[in-house]
């Protein structure tokens, strides 16, 4: 059991909290998350079906195709890059960020976000070198029951994807920028230039440029997403700028947030290489079928969870910069019951209704029957961890917020050595699907650890006379 202690300036909030209490309007935050979460929900829900769309084109032009797992294969790094740099860094940033400019004004937290986004940028590009040069050591390892000419087309494929890293990084990044302004939903509905530019580039080009179509579509759509980002960062406050050189408290302060976050996200990122590794050794197609089992149900949990964590995160901060723990505690209970409400529904229909969904699909073109029959489990098995995933995104959000990432590192580090254990077991009993059953167990794991440390960092409701007993909180 580890032991439980605050810092410093967490003892100093809770008791500044319990003697000089803020302001209570915990209804109408809550209703200003609910809104937002609606916004970005009926965004994403465009952005999904555009995406839905994006996979019957592809899924009829290329199917579950070696070119197509060589695709898979090569996308994986990017989407790792952006998830470990950039992401990373909207976890560290966005807490300090909203406290600058609730305290110390917009033009801190503007200089703040110009030197946040200067090392974004290079963390992001080194990333990006780094696995260009890599490529021809890393392919071989997570994927080595690839041929040889799999292998090569893998890893060219990549070449012409690390744009991609810096691109998609700088969009999200300002992405959760915009969020601290309330701006949600048209951040949100950026995305959808990706899908399009991939489908497009499919429908048209397919027959001539073979599976680089994907690639070509995919880079110039984050490229459209990206410039939508800095012209709207522009528009509402918040200038694109980059700078290396500024130094300050606040930005020590994102440094010392980001490394575990940062270690956590490579510990994720670990995991799902496993994953797609262990997917790779059971034969051809084995990848896409795992990939396939995954995309509705990550695209649900994206939706649902997205929703109420982008909504929740920047009000979230502003309540731990306000002190106010009985805002925390309530937005806290009310949106763990409300995920879980809309959440369990939605699994126990993909749950059951996953060969019926995948047939009315995917089933076109190249994708067959025996397709389906292949994906369908997987996804099903998939599909058991969504409502685990979106509550446990709550109690995520409220550790970021209070600063307490290493709890979060210590999850990942679990999660790790679970899902490489569950998958050896469950990949002999179920196959591939196994893979998909092993994540879903992982993620239970992750619900529980997550949930009992929130509540038990989660201050309780404190009268001014108990405020000098905290130091003995933990």
């Amino acid at each position: 059991m580890m032991e439980t202690t605050l810092i410093p300036a967490e003892l100093d909030t809770i008791e500044a909290a319990a003697t000089n209490p803020a302001p209570i309007t915990t209804t109408a935050t809550n209703r200003k998350i609910l809104h937002a979460a609606f916004g970005v929900a009926l965004a994403g829900v465009t952005v999904k079906l555009l995406a839905t769309a994006k996979e019957l084109v592809v899924a009829a032009q290329f199917g579950r195709t070696d070119a197509m797992d060589a695709f898979l294969m090569a996308f994986l790094a990017p989407g790792l890059l952006v998830n470990l740099f950039s992401e990373s860094m909207n976890q560290a940033l966005i807490p300090t960020l909203v406290r600058v400019r609730e305290v110390d004004g917009r033009d801190e937290a503007q200089r703040l976000l110009t030197s946040a986004l200067g090392w974004t940028c290079l963390l992001l590009a080194s990333g990006a070198a780094m696995m260009g040069l890599l490529a021809h050591v890393f392919f071989p390892v997570i994927a080595p029951h690839f041929a040889a000419t799999k292998l090569a087309l893998t890893e060219h494929l990549l070449y012409g994807l690390l744009p991609v890293v810096l691109l998609a990084g700088l969009a999200s990044t300002g992405t959760a920028v915009l969020n601290t302004e309330g701006r949600f939903a048209g951040p949100a509905l950026y995305p959808m230039a990706v899908p399009l530019g991939i489908m497009v580039a499919a429908a048209w080009g397919a027959p001539q440029w073979g599976i680089w179509t994907l690639e070509y579509g995919c880079v110039a759509g984050t490229l459209t997403q990206a410039l939508l980002v800095i012209w709207a960062m522009e528009r509402h406050g918040f200038r694109f700028r980059l700078d290396l050189a500024r130094r300050g408290e606040a930005l020590r302060e994102v440094a010392g947030q980001y490394g575990p976050v940062l270690l956590s996200g490579l510990v994720a990122s670990g995991g799902l290489l496993v994953d797609q590794a262990m997917a790779a050794w059971l034969g051809p197609g084995s990848v896409s079928t795992l990939v396939y089992g995954n995309r509705f149900v990550s695209a649900a949990m994206n939706l649902l969870a997205g929703a109420i964590a982008t909504a929740a995160t920047p009000y979230l901060s502003e309540m731990v910069a306000r002190r106010d723990w009985a805002a925390c505690r309530n937005t806290v209970h009310t949106y763990v019951w409300l995920t879980a409400a809309v959440s369990v529904p939605v699994a126990l229909a993909m749950i059951f209704g996953s060969r019926a969904l995948i047939a009315l699909t995917l089933q076109h073109g190249a994708f067959h029957s025996a397709d389906t029959n292949a994906v369908a489990p997987v996804q099903a098995m998939y599909a058991i961890q969504l409502p685990f995933y979106v509550v446990s995104r709550v109690y995520y959000r409220y550790l970021v917020a209070i600063r307490r990432t290493t709890l979060i590192l210590y999850c990942g580090a679990i999660n790790l050595a679970l899902d490489i254990v569950l998958n050896l077991i469950c990949m002999r009993w179920m196959g591939i699907a196994g893979i998909a059953l092993a994540t879903s167990l992982w993620t239970v794991s992750t619900f529980v650890f997550l949930g009992y440390w929130t509540y038990r960092l989660l201050p309780p409701e404190l009268s001014s006379r108990e405020g000098s007993d905290l130091r003995g909180y933990a």
